[in-house]
């Protein structure tokens, strides 16, 4: 490993360091807080001002604690205190003043979920075209195999599940039947492909959980602070589930997921029905909004929907795909949330 890689490796532990040792000084403080809250009308007043000066004093604490962690490891110590005034937390956001609320792809901008989807799709993918196998002039020939890194981008990531098994099917040659909703996983129909796709994801979350990437939690403590309302939008079934498993549920207002998709019919990126239905819920104008977005079609579709900034998201951090998101027409682009808090602190 290079020494470069190395340094880099370790400022991103210690970055990951102070960022969990922050949220959970912010929790252990909200929790006091709403305790104290709750003893309101039952505690004489001379107690409950007692308690008061307490949490301030505890307050004080952990923001002088944070800060000497972020000093001594030479980071920026201005945006590690457990809370943040609304008008430096909106600065810190790297946001234009316009913007009230931010929408979030989930996959890959907010949790590492991606290499799961890819995993349970080439599961159930190549349970199938195994099954189909033929023998010819004694070979035996089968379609070709899944590749998670060819075929998720082209034929899979971004639409509902259901899309995403006609595209990949039509793009073997390959007709199945309809089927029904609720079809054994693994069925050789359109549903039971699905089907065994969520259930294969379900097992990988159980056995594998699903991260936050380095910064998000912070981005959304921050948003938080700043006022704003955050949502949410993919196309997997196990949305809830991942928001859950990643310790992100509590900052996200709300959310379209694959059964809000499905139901409303909205239409794939570079349509922006997904964008605009997350705007309507959080009841905030699309050019009051910024958008994160992974892909040339999700810019497209926030562009589409007029919304008021979109910055695209790369988690591999290639520049080429960084050019090309810029290029089609983000306002900013960048490996992840916790480089938007570097540019601010």
């Amino acid at each position: 490993m290079k020494a470069s890689d190395t340094t880099a490796a370790k400022r991103a532990a210690v970055r990951a360091e102070l960022e969990s040792l922050r949220s959970e000084w912010r929790e252990a403080l909200l929790a006091a807080r709403d305790a104290l809250q709750a003893e309101e009308g039952f505690l004489p007043a001379e107690e409950l001002a007692v308690r008061e000066r307490h949490l301030r004093d505890e307050y004080a604490t952990a923001a002088a604690e944070l800060r000497r962690f972020a000093l001594d490891e030479g980071i920026s110590a201005e945006l590690a205190e457990p809370f943040l005034p609304r008008a430096r937390a909106r600065r810190a956001l790297a946001l234009p003043k316009s913007i009230q609320a931010c929408v979030f792809e989930l996959d890959d901008v907010l949790v590492a979920s991606g290499a799961l989807h890819r995993e349970a799709w080439a599961r159930a993918f190549n349970e199938l075209m195994s099954s189909r196998s033929e023998t010819v002039y004694s070979r035996e020939i089968a379609p070709e195999p899944f590749d998670p890194s060819k075929d998720y981008g082209e034929h899979i990531e971004g639409r509902p599940r259901l899309e995403g098994v006609r595209a990949l099917l039509a793009s073997r040659g390959i007709r199945l039947p309809e089927g029904a909703p609720d079809d054994p996983p693994g069925a050789e129909t359109v549903h039971g492909i699905a089907n065994r796709k969520s259930e294969r994801l379900g097992v990988l979350l159980e056995r594998d959980g699903v991260r936050a990437f380095e910064g998000a939690r912070h981005y959304l403590e921050i948003a938080r602070d700043a006022g704003m309302s955050c949502a949410v939008v993919s196309a997997s079934a196990h949305t809830n589930e991942m928001l859950e498993r990643s310790g992100l549920s509590e900052f996200i207002d709300a959310h379209i997921d694959a059964g809000a998709i499905e139901s409303g019919r909205l239409r794939n990126p570079p349509a922006p029905d997904r964008l605009l239905a997350a705007c309507r819920v959080l009841g905030v104008e699309p050019g009051r909004v910024a958008a994160f977005e992974t892909s040339r079609a999700g810019v497209e579709a926030a562009l589409a929907a007029a919304v008021g900034y979109v910055i695209a998201v790369d988690p591999g951090g290639d520049p080429d795909n960084l050019r090309k998101l810029m290029r089609a027409g983000a306002g900013l682009a960048v490996p992840g949330l916790a480089q938007l808090i570097e540019r601010a602190g």
